[in-house]
């Protein structure tokens, strides 16, 4: 759990067409939550929006190798799963702006954004409720006779909460094919997770419970991609839960409210070194491609946003009627 210095990268060999592809999506990630920043700033998401910038290779590294009838958990900060999932970033940032045309008629906003259409569950502001959520629909897909994958993404705060064990302890006893994925991003919102969890952390967890568990750098794309590629081969065969422990860092603060200048500077210069769109985009000069030819794709990805923005802020505030849409009734006291 120590935040001294970034693991080194070095994945297995992969090629250059696919990891432009997951450059590509990473690029959107980014260019999604740095257009949602933006937004914020300019008072048009109210409420809370956690950014996963320096996060974006363990959600395309992941979900590159789902279907779009696997099924995916996520967090509070759940915009980049989202998008490496597969939804539209323009219904996604129109739900973030309250508007309609949103993946929940502008209803969820940023911390419960879903789009069941591709798979993508919910992302949930309860630190770690994804876990049994991912556990539960695994055992349904099964009972259906499906081969479906759920991949659970949660952060390493989560480890220190109850619906960890009881999530994983279910998917172990029955052989569930729930793809566990820590993105230890070093804090639990602004404190570190090292100094509150006891133990040697994450992984040594899942594998007190039976659940293999993969440490990684999750900021080399190359490397999360080839072992979840492998472990969700295993997993549809029949293999049972895995655990991805990947080490990554949030290079923003907890929320777009936060500036996050109660971390140590050098430690995030440090880490902004070990930039995981830098290490992709690497990868593929070192594999020929042209710097321009990569400079296109981040152009392209933030004209989209730029694009998703424009039309957010233009689209029209929901229906009313809408309002008791989608909201269980319980009926009336007693």
């Amino acid at each position: 759990m120590s935040t001294s210095s970034p693991p080194e990268t070095g994945g297995p060999t992969v090629s250059a067409q696919r990891v432009r592809a997951l450059f590509a999506t990473m690029c959107r990630i980014r260019a999604f939550e740095e257009a949602a920043e933006r937004a914020a700033k300019e008072g048009l998401i109210t409420g809370a929006a956690h950014l996963s910038i320096g996060q974006e290779a363990t959600a395309a590294g992941v979900c590159g190798n789902l279907r779009t009838s696997d099924l995916i958990t996520s967090t509070h900060r759940g915009h980049g799963h989202t998008i490496a999932k597969g939804a539209s970033a323009d219904a996604m940032m129109r739900e973030l702006f309250g508007r309609a045309g949103g993946t929940s008629d502008g209803k969820g906003g940023s911390m419960h954004i879903a789009d069941f259409s591709v798979g993508m569950l919910g992302a949930n502001g309860i630190v770690a409720a994804g876990i049994p959520i991912a556990a539960g629909a695994a055992q349904a897909k099964r009972l259906l006779g499906e081969d479906a994958v759920v991949a659970c993404f949660f952060g390493d705060g989560a480890v220190n909460r109850g619906p960890f064990l009881e999530g994983l302890n279910w998917a172990r006893i029955y052989d569930l094919p729930v793809l566990f994925v820590c993105e230890d991003n070093r804090y639990a919102a602004r404190t570190r997770t090292g100094a509150m969890t006891g133990g040697p952390g994450p992984a040594a967890r899942a594998e007190s419970l039976g659940v293999p568990a993969h440490p990684i750098d999750g900021n080399d794309v190359m490397a999360v991609d080839a072992l979840a590629g492998q472990l969700v081969e295993e997993m549809r065969a029949g293999g049972g839960p895995q655990f991805i422990h990947a080490k990554t860092y949030r290079q923003k603060g907890h929320t777009v409210a936060d500036p996050g200048t109660w971390r140590p500077a050098e430690e995030i210069a440090q880490f902004l070194e070990h930039d995981p769109m830098t290490i992709a985009r690497q990868f593929l000069i070192d594999a020929g491609a042209g710097p321009a030819d990569l400079d296109a794709i981040v152009a392209d990805a933030q004209q989209e946003m730029a694009d998703a923005y424009d039309s957010a802020a233009a689209a029209p505030w929901p229906d009313d009627g809408l309002a008791a849409t989608d909201v269980q009734d319980i009926g009336g006291p007693a």
